[in-house]
């Protein structure tokens, strides 16, 4: 789901308030179980409307000695 500054806006709004729902623009209603776990999904939609993460992958490597 594309996020948009409205939602953003609400997600700081529940976080700065203790609420633990929120119901997006596109109807999708979410509940977070715990502080951590919105300020993840803040980070996530802010990311994602800033395209910081266009293009990125992760990966792991391993070696063995």
């Amino acid at each position: 789901m594309p996020y948009t500054q409205a939602d953003i806006d609400k997600l700081k709004a529940i976080r700065a308030s203790g609420a633990k729902s929120i119901t997006f623009s596109d109807g999708r209603r979410v509940e977070y179980h715990s502080p951590a776990e919105l300020d993840g999904a803040i980070a996530a939609a802010e990311a994602e409307l800033s395209g910081s993460t266009a293009g990125r992958s992760t990966f792991a490597s391993f070696r063995s000695d």
